[in-house]
């Protein structure tokens, strides 16, 4: 028992002296190497203040956009601010809506958003997509944050096939 005990002891000196060690010896490396994690900040020093970003414009085209995988829900091709989305009102349904579309010629939202989570059709929009904005987003002008490498699923199926043909 005895034995246990300091088995315990040690394990648990271990594990409150090692992150100490660690940034000891981070603190002791060269800063510039410490410091060299890509952040938001642009490697501006912490006590610097640097200008703001300009606020990225929406793109208002009203074109619609490609789909990088299936299933993936639409992006919203113009601006939205001041739309009222809330429990008694729904700004994109006004022309988004089975009714109103013809008039608007926006297109109808998904026959999917009238079923309820067992598939059942309703005759008014699920509550679980009344709120747009879960799953619909703008677009903005503004170049991306971070190195993105992903590559849409019609790609990787053509690259898939090109390789098995070789």
């Amino acid at each position: 028992m005895k034995n246990l005990n300091l088995a315990v002891i040690a394990s648990l000196l271990v594990l409150t002296v090692s992150p100490v060690l660690y940034s000891l010896s981070a603190n002791a490396a060269d800063k510039e190497t410490v410091n060299s994690v890509a952040t938001l900040r642009d490697h501006t020093p912490i006590m610097v203040q640097r200008e703001p970003n300009a606020i990225p414009k929406v793109i208002n085209k009203d074109i619609k956009q490609g789909r990088n995988y299936p299933m993936q829900p639409p992006v919203i091709p113009h601006t939205i601010r001041g739309y009222e989305v809330n429990k008694t009102n729904n700004k994109c349904m006004s022309c988004h809506s089975r009714h109103r579309t013809e008039k608007s010629q926006a297109p109808m939202v998904s026959v999917t958003h009238y079923m309820d989570r067992d598939g059942n059709f309703l005759a008014e929009m699920s509550p679980r997509r009344y709120f747009c904005n879960q799953c619909h987003v703008t677009q903005l002008d503004a170049k991306p944050l971070v190195e993105n490498t992903f590559t849409d699923m019609h790609s990787l199926m053509k690259e898939k096939s090109k390789a098995e043909k070789h």
